[in-house]
């Protein structure tokens, strides 16, 4: 009941989820959750607080095991890139922002391998992208959260991945910063990488993401944002939120050929 790699059928999907349940304490915080996520689909993982939305995540990514089920899919670790939220990244390491973007080639260079001249001309174009160019010498210590922010941006855009994972990649940032990330995020769906980002703001999802997937620590709606994000749904996602029980009896394993299955639909 681990990530693994897929070897049935993932035709129209990049990744699976098959009745996923993620566990701490042998209490669920993400509760049977099936369904695929389509190659180039740009997707919100949307929810109330507590709904186990950064969990998915860092199941997807690997970070986390499932206590049942699996994601499945046929890529490697260096073909996702994974942005954590800020709040979980140490920012008074004493690097350079030159050298933080530069972190993005470590899938090229190896991690005690010199980066190549081609990849330090990459980093100053990614740099120039996000609107820092001339702050390369900069202590990452020395930026607000905005400049900071655009600095891990500009090192996915090195990385190049195929697969892009962002947990709420807008709070606490100001409004300009958010425009110009999210049109970063809006050319990586137009080259056709997969982005899946947890988000709060509902009015940023309606606005930018075509596909949500609506968690309550199990799976309310999956499909396209006006339909997932119907009334009705965040009626139902606020009602299973205060239900939720944390001294509630630990999670036993099912059988999940005969499991209550909410399934998810390709997504373009």
């Amino acid at each position: 009941m681990t990530a693994k790699t897929a070897s049935g059928d993932m035709t129209g999907s990049i990744i699976r989820l098959d009745n996923l349940t993620v566990a701490y304490d042998r209490h669920p915080a993400v509760h049977h959750v099936n369904g695929v996520i389509a190659p180039g689909s740009l997707t919100a993982i949307a929810g109330p607080n507590g709904a186990g939305k950064s969990t998915l995540l860092k199941t997807i990514i690997g970070e986390l095991r499932p206590a049942e089920g699996s994601v499945q899919h046929q890529l490697k670790r260096t073909e996702f890139g994974y942005l954590p939220q800020a709040a979980e990244i140490n920012r008074r390491f004493p690097i350079s922002v030159f050298d933080t973007v530069l972190l993005g080639a470590w899938s090229r260079s190896g991690a005690f391998g010199s980066v190549s001249k081609a990849d330090r001309e990459r980093a100053r174009e990614a740099l120039q992208t996000v609107g820092l160019e001339g702050f390369e010498k900069r202590s990452i210590g020395a930026l607000s959260a905005g400049q900071f922010q655009r600095v891990l941006f500009a090192r996915l855009l090195l990385q190049d991945a195929k697969v892009i994972l962002l947990d709420e990649p807008f709070t606490a940032i100001d409004a300009r910063t958010t425009r110009d990330l999210i049109d970063i995020v809006g050319t990586w769906h137009g080259d056709g990488r997969t982005v899946i980002a947890v988000l709060h703001d509902f009015d940023q999802v309606r606005s930018h993401f075509p596909q949500t997937l609506l968690l309550a620590r199990e799976l309310v709606s999956w499909g396209p944002t006006e339909e997932a994000l119907s009334p009705a749904n965040l009626l139902k996602a606020r009602a299973m939120a205060e239900r939720w029980d944390e001294d509630a009896e630990t999670c036993r394993p099912t059988d999940h050929k005969t499991a209550d299955r909410k399934t998810a639909r390709p997504a373009a």
